[in-house]
């Protein structure tokens, strides 16, 4: 539980950032952004969670709770920024203009005309994120290290279940 809820509040957190960012915003490298976040919705678990122990090796990092946590928030934000962008798409940009006209600050703005209509989507991304990362058994089981998870528990308790007869 700890570790979906974790992952679920930091994955929502950039996700909605970077939805907003990519949506509201022209930059350099914007569009090499798509790909990226696309990736982890279209490679499978197993070359995520195989990148992933990889990298975690390399830089020497302990397996265990952090880096579960790290490897869940790095598909999770994936699946919150596809969520939150395809709301804020859908959002007439005239409303934040007329606040704005209204001599409304750029943070009051945000605070009261756009994220309450963004609320739908990210709570959606929220839930979303936390169901992937709970049930997520693949890319836990690469870099766990001896932490178990309750995905984990349940394939261990099936195993030992299943020699049993």
């Amino acid at each position: 539980m700890q570790i979906g809820i974790l992952a679920t509040v930091v994955a929502t957190v950039l996700g909605t950032m970077l939805a907003y960012a990519l949506v509201r915003y022209r930059f350099r490298g914007r569009s090499a952004l798509g790909p990226l976040i696309l990736a982890p919705l279209a490679m499978p678990e197993v070359v995520l969670g195989s990148s992933l122990l990889t990298l975690f090796v390399a830089a020497g990092v302990p397996q265990g709770f952090w880096t579960i946590l790290v490897a869940h928030v790095t598909f999770c934000v994936s699946f919150v920024v596809v969520v939150v962008k395809a709301r804020l798409a859908g959002l007439d940009p005239a409303l934040e203009e007329a606040a704005a006209d209204l001599y409304a600050t750029g943070w009051q703005v945000f605070r009261r005309v756009t994220l309450p209509l963004l609320l739908p989507g990210i709570v959606a991304a929220g839930l979303l994120a936390f169901s992937l990362s709970f049930d997520d058994f693949i890319v836990t089981n690469l870099n766990a290290g001896t932490t178990v998870t309750f995905p984990m528990y349940v394939w261990g308790a099936a195993q030992r279940g299943s020699r049993r007869r």
